[in-house]
């Protein structure tokens, strides 16, 4: 099983790639990916806008294309964007040449939704990517994760999913959750649930 935290020794193979924040203090940077997405994408603005709360959407390109509008409210938001390439491609089982055409074509998607800033921040489907499309990306920052909620398990019930996030996080933690209908049931459980935590103890929640 995936652990809620990412091992240590995955920063330390791959220390390029930016896995947790060096910061002071008492932070978390929440971040969603999939989207944009009716319904799931649509509850996590709306729980970010009620606790005045920045985050990080990396967006599927396609998704940008069939809903522009709520791609649309995440930038008004002032939430950040990251590129999840177009069709969610799997790093391991795609040529570099192919996966690395499929992100570059993702600003244009999202330009003509609305948003004409290209954005720097990538994030790899399922964390899966070579050394080779790691070098021919090199002018994005490749975001991973410190905490994996894993909101998209069925099989992990909302109440666990909750507690192991919780116990996973720390000052600096890049935690992941999705805006999609596989992990809505989890994701719409924890997150509010996990903002209320950490807000209790002092945390600020803020975007990459």
């Amino acid at each position: 099983m995936i652990p809620h935290r990412t091992p240590f020794f995955l920063p330390l193979i791959y220390p390029s790639l930016i896995w947790r924040m060096a910061v002071e203090g008492k932070k978390l940077f929440l971040t969603f990916d999939d989207g944009p997405m009716p319904g799931p994408s649509e509850f996590v603005l709306d729980v970010l806008s009620r606790h005045a709360i920045q985050a990080t959407f990396f967006c599927i390109g396609d998704n940008i294309r069939k809903h522009p509008t709520i791609f649309s409210a995440m930038s008004a938001g002032g939430h950040a964007i990251g590129n999840h390439t177009v069709n969610h491609l799997n790093g391991w089982r795609t040529d570099a040449k192919t996966y690395v055409a499929n992100t570059q074509a993702f600003d244009a998607i999202a330009s003509q939704a609305g948003r004409h800033e290209p954005t720097k921040l990538f994030r790899p489907p399922y964390g899966r990517i070579t050394w080779k499309q790691i070098r021919m990306l090199a002018e994005y920052k490749i975001i991973m994760w410190d905490v994996i909620s894993q909101d998209y398990d069925r099989n992990l019930s909302k109440e666990k999913c909750l507690r192991k996030t919780i116990q996973a996080c720390r000052s600096g933690s890049v935690v992941v959750f999705h805006d999609s209908l596989k992990a809505q049931r989890n994701m719409e459980y924890t997150l509010p649930r996990l903002i209320e935590h950490f807000g209790a103890k002092d945390f600020q929640f803020l975007s990459l």
